[in-house]
């Protein structure tokens, strides 16, 4: 049975708790920060790509996440034109600064995991790719290019 009524959210809700579980494996068990680190790091690399391909990026995150992803976006304003990842870093922390402290570089690790686990890989590589260097080599590798590879 569903349990908001809709089938669409309550597919929207579950797949967001599977990302955030995800996130919560290598983070602090904690779904309110998570939920804030996801979208802080989302909506800073959307700021930073090229608008179509945060476009198509968000047509493939969850209903839910794409909601937060778009939040407050100015597309006149982007791309973004910042270079290093300590640039990447201020930009999420000050996203998170009304929430307990969490690791920067852990949480965008984390949302960056659960994007390879969950976007298409060729999406992927685009998105890694439109990043300055700093902020790309801190990607984990994805998995189902390592196995194609191989």
């Amino acid at each position: 049975m569903s349990a908001t009524g809709l089938d669409v959210f309550d597919r929207t809700i579950h797949l967001t708790n599977t990302w955030l579980d995800e996130m919560m494996a290598s983070l602090p068990r904690d779904k309110q920060l998570a939920w804030h680190a996801l979208g802080a790091v989302l909506r800073t690399v959307r700021d930073r790509v090229p608008i179509n391909l945060a476009a198509h990026l968000g047509a493939q995150l969850p209903l839910l996440v794409r909601g937060t992803y778009y939040d407050q976006w100015r597309p006149s304003d982007t791309p973004q034109n910042w270079r290093s990842a300590e640039e990447f870093f201020a930009l999420v922390s000050a996203q998170l600064g009304s929430v307990k402290p969490i690791d920067v570089v852990d949480a965008s690790r984390a949302v960056f995991r659960v994007l390879n686990h969950h976007v298409d890989p060729n999406q992927v590589e685009k998105i890694k790719h439109a990043l300055p260097e700093e902020v790309r080599s801190l990607w984990p590798a994805n998995n189902a290019q390592q196995s194609s590879a191989a």
